[in-house]
């Protein structure tokens, strides 16, 4: 279950404890940062938004972090008092502790989170292997989840093998021998939907920093999610190669039957990081999240430092 760490080398995870700044300061409200006690170690968090909003806990992708989610919610982090877990196992903030795939270790540790962050319940958001241990929480704990949001998630479908290796698996593996800023192109192409300064050079430093993590999450079943029957929205991307936006939504369906869905049009596996599609996905989510919400406020300026 645990590992003597994540990270190829010591100067690795410096490098990768460097990116996380790098991304804070992105970040365009005040963030507070806590670290939490679970029965599988530590765990970062960073707190955002109007205290007494209602709770929304998110978590981020593989390779990933709390700094790199919060700058991508847009709206949200006006409405919602926002909880961004930095998942164990993957993420520089956390406890090197890589947990079973099988069983009930990711929902026991994301309950202890919840536990320590004195939230009953709260609406839980999981983008792509975030989304894998948010369905891992609505299986075998669902009383803890009010809402859920689904962006790209890991374990409700597979993609094709063959795209999948000459799109992604090839490229990685070209790119983490051989690295270049040619190779480094070819393999952002087949996951990012826009390029910027920050997200493709940070991936490129990631694939070669971290002992990658290569197990697959299994896919969500009828009977382990029979006790979830709370709402839900789900988001497919429509290039995802890594798991077809198409196929997902209409897994979700069959899933969930209380989930609304939408396919990204236009989008591989990593959603735009841009400006206005950061305001309208944060829209619709909000609406979906309901009318509880604090009042809406000025915009944060997206360019302005966190505290």
């Amino acid at each position: 279950m645990t590992s003597p760490t994540i990270f190829r080398s010591p100067e690795a995870r410096a490098r990768i404890a460097e990116w996380f700044e790098r991304f804070r300061e992105k970040i365009p409200v005040p963030a507070r940062a806590r670290e939490v006690s679970t029965r599988f170690g530590a765990t970062h968090v960073l707190v955002a938004g109007p205290e007494h909003a209602p709770p929304l806990v998110c978590l981020h992708g593989a390779l990933a972090s709390s700094a790199h989610l919060l700058p991508e919610l847009g709206p949200l982090l006006a409405r919602y008092r926002v909880h961004a877990v930095d998942v164990i196992g993957q993420s520089v903030k956390s406890a090197d502790a890589r947990l079973p795939l099988d069983g009930p270790a990711y929902a026991e540790w994301l309950t202890d989170v919840l536990d320590a962050l004195g939230l009953a319940s709260a609406h839980l958001l999981g983008v792509s292997w975030g989304g894998f241990v948010a369905l891992r929480m609505a299986a075998l704990a669902p009383a803890r989840i009010d809402r859920l949001v689904l962006i790209v998630p890991a374990g409700l479908v597979s993609g094709p093998v063959w795209q999948g290796l000459t799109r992604v698996a090839i490229p990685m593996a070209i790119y983490r021998a051989f690295p270049s800023e040619q190779r480094l192109a070819r393999l952002v192409s087949g996951l990012f939907s826009t390029h910027d300064d920050m997200w493709g050079p940070y991936f490129g430093d990631a694939v070669r920093s971290y002992r990658l993590d290569m197990r697959v999450p299994p896919l969500a079943t009828p009977e382990a999610l029979a006790g979830f029957a709370r709402p839900a929205l789900v988001f497919g991307a429509d290039d995802d190669v890594s798991f077809p936006g198409a196929k997902l939504v209409a897994r979700a369906k069959v899933l969930l039957p209380r989930a609304e869905t939408e396919l990204l049009e236009g989008c591989r596996h990593s959603p735009p990081t841009d400006d206005a599609f950061r305001a309208r996905l944060g829209e619709r989510i909000a609406r979906f999240l309901g009318p509880d919400a604090a009042a809406p406020v000025a915009s944060p300026g997206l360019a302005a430092p966190a505290a």
